[in-house]
């Protein structure tokens, strides 16, 4: 007899848990959907506000394949001495530096050769940049260098077709 009331008292309260997990799913599910209503509002609103802050003329970053890569690397590890920083001291940068170019950019077959010939030149440009930080700033963000870099070489052959500026080894002394 008693194991018959223990069955009925379980059943029981597996009944009242099923139904208030139906109805705590019911009000959650309302809740859930205002609030998602309200994320694709938000997100909407910040994509409008990005595309805003182009420039005019300026579309959608294009994406790259691998097959459209092709890296060139500077051949010369380069130490480069640091502004001096709040410490007073001469600091030091060693960094080796690789060039990402889209074969698919109009200007690669025109800027491509110049590339191997104007090396010096881009070597001019990444001594420049990277003299101009502190040991700081240099170490704290080298993304924010290697986009000044890329700005630089860019702005010097007029072109994107170098979209990228990779550091493969960099040490701060």
């Amino acid at each position: 007899m008693k194991k018959n009331m223990i069955s009925i008292l379980v059943l029981a309260l597996l009944i009242v848990n099923t139904v208030l997990t139906a109805i705590l799913m019911f009000s959650v599910m309302g809740t859930m959907k205002k609030t998602a209503r309200l994320i694709d509002g938000i997100s909407s609103a910040l994509s409008l506000e990005v595309a805003d802050a182009q420039a005019p003329g300026e579309g959608p970053a294009e994406e790259i394949t691998m097959e459209d890569i092709e890296v060139i690397q500077i051949p010369d590890q380069m130490t480069i001495s640091l502004a001096k920083g709040a410490d007073g001291e001469t600091h030091y940068c060693l960094v080796s530096v690789s060039l990402s170019l889209n074969k698919k950019d109009p200007d690669y077959e025109k800027y491509k050769p110049m590339v191997e010939t104007n090396m010096d030149l881009i070597k001019s440009e990444i001594f420049s940049v990277i003299q101009s930080h502190p040991i700081e700033e240099a170490e704290s963000n080298p993304d924010m260098l290697r986009q000044e870099i890329l700005d630089r070489i860019q702005q010097m052959y007029g072109s994107k077709f170098i979209y990228n500026v990779v550091f493969r080894d960099i040490m701060f002394s």
